[in-house]
């Protein structure tokens, strides 16, 4: 990273310190006088706990509702709704056709095809359902390119598009030549690329809150600043959560569990090494419609992403601003989310020095703010949903950092997993334990930092001009090797 390209103002900025992302704070600010959700107080029961109150869990708690109205149904958040990665991340809505290669090897091409359609729905039914309930969440269709800006990853970008045809969905994804991407964004780095049709992006705070609100006005109960510590015994006809809240310990029994946790599930034993909590970071830069209209073009409402494993993320605002994420950041030991993940004053920059990178004729353009968050990161970077033995305690994690859109999907197969319903959605490919596992602590965190060291070496030396050598390509290809779909490959 060439610090000499980050202004003055770029090297003093300094990511929330574990206070509320930007998207967060704009969207509370919105609901003055608005009702709260207490803290659990006493010990209650419940026919579904849902634990955790970001995407995954609100949307499962809404399908519930939707199904079975009279259902009394719980969700327990150690913060608030949106606190967590549902208020933080880049607002990208997407479908999983980018991921067709790795659907298709793991699941064949009617998993993978079923999948990818299954996930595409749920892109167009969050806009929809934002549309019925008066939530304003920004949702704006454009569609997600995927672009090379190096040589050596050109190849990267190419190919998704000939199997989506093969697998009979011809418009899910197109090549387009330098000269498409330009029409799109203008920017010197950007080469060839893939257009995915079936993405959106959000402001995800305004959505998370939405979710909330509708979930309220619906009898959900809301029990926010209430943390899980254990788990009782899962074979019997109730399941006894234990919680914490500012006001005590206190007991919730349920006849089903769903655990939404999203990175924070890898602290508990039975997903522990299932995946990898994971940082990233995003900059934002004051609102400049005008120029991001005159100079790059780019006025269609496209999210786009680089071809990096440590990838580049964007997408404006409606204000305006570029939002712009950097995916290097660091792994948790032992699935703790510690400071790193908030308050990585290098990631930050990092982030900072992409923007700069992707528009240099930008140089003047004020960079206001910058925050990180967690993520889980699968073994095969895909979700997994399933139900612990015992049968009463069902689960979904791994997004990898793309949730917003299939978390709409998991609400989907956890509300059904809850009801015992055998339909469709619950026999996605998707719903099955994970087939790899990570290696055991200390041996993930060390292998983790290692590879994430050598990985944005690698990649830092492509996009300067150069080939990486040959003894660095090979060693950010071992997770490849090992039967991991992380990281570049040779």
């Amino acid at each position: 990273m060439d610090r000499s390209l980050l202004s003055a103002g770029d090297l003093a900025l300094r990511p929330g310190r574990g206070l509320r992302a930007p998207w967060l704070l704009e969207a509370l600010a919105e609901e003055a006088g608005s009702s709260g959700a207490a803290p659990l107080a006493a010990d209650t029961e419940t026919d579904v706990a849902i634990v955790g109150g970001g995407y995954t869990g609100l949307w499962t708690a809404l399908q519930l509702t939707e199904r079975s109205p009279d259902l009394r149904v719980t969700v327990v958040e150690a913060d608030i709704c949106g606190g967590g990665a549902s208020g933080r991340n880049g607002g990208f809505v997407n479908a999983w056709w980018d991921e067709i290669g790795t659907l298709v090897s793991l699941f064949g091409p009617d998993g993978a095809r079923a999948a990818a359609e299954a996930s595409a729905e749920s892109v167009h039914a969050i806009g929809a359902w934002c549309a019925t309930h008066g939530v304003d969440a920004h949702f704006r269709t454009g569609g997600m390119l995927t672009v090379s800006t190096t040589p050596q990853h050109d190849r990267r970008v190419v190919g998704g598009a000939a199997l989506a045809r093969e697998l009979g969905s011809p418009g899910a994804l197109d090549e387009l030549t330098p000269d498409e991407v330009t029409a799109i964004c203008r920017s010197p780095r950007f080469r060839a690329g893939e257009l995915m049709a079936d993405a959106a992006t959000v402001h995800p705070a305004r959505l998370a809150r939405g979710l909330r609100r509708v979930a309220l006005e619906r009898g959900v109960m809301i029990h926010e600043r209430t943390r899980l510590t254990s788990i009782g015994e899962t074979g019997g006809p109730r399941v006894a959560l234990a919680l914490e809240s500012p006001v005590g310990s206190f007991r919730l029994r349920a006849g089903q569990v769903v655990l939404a946790m999203n990175a924070w599930m890898a602290a508990w034993r039975p997903f522990r090494r299932s995946l990898l909590a994971w940082s990233s970071y995003l900059v934002r830069s004051e609102p400049i419609p005008d120029r991001v209209a005159d100079e790059l073009g780019w006025t269609s409402g496209t999210s786009i992403v680089d071809a990096r494993a440590s990838v580049h993320y964007l997408h404006v605002t409606r204000e305006g601003r570029i939002a712009f994420g950097a995916g290097g950041g660091r792994p948790g030991l032992g699935g703790r989310i510690g400071p790193s993940f908030t308050d990585d004053v290098a990631a930050a920059q990092r982030a900072a020095f992409g923007f700069r990178w992707f528009f240099p004729t930008l140089a003047d353009v004020r960079l206001t703010d910058a925050w990180g968050g967690p993520i889980d990161v699968s073994p095969d970077h895909l979700p997994r949903f399933g139900t612990l033995p015992g049968g009463r305690v069902h689960y979904g994690f791994g997004y990898s950092g793309n949730g917003v859109g299939p978390s709409h999907l998991g609400g989907r197969i956890l509300a059904a997993l809850a009801l015992e319903s055998d339909e469709p959605v619950t026999r996605l490919p998707i719903v099955r334990p994970v087939s790899r596992r990570m290696p055991p602590e200390p041996l993930r965190y060390v292998g983790a930092r290692i590879m994430r060291e050598a990985m944005i070496r690698r990649e830092d030396t492509e996009e300067a001009g150069h080939r990486a050598p040959w003894w660095l390509r090979q060693l950010t290809a071992v997770p490849r090797r090992l039967g991991y779909r992380l990281g570049p490959e040779a």
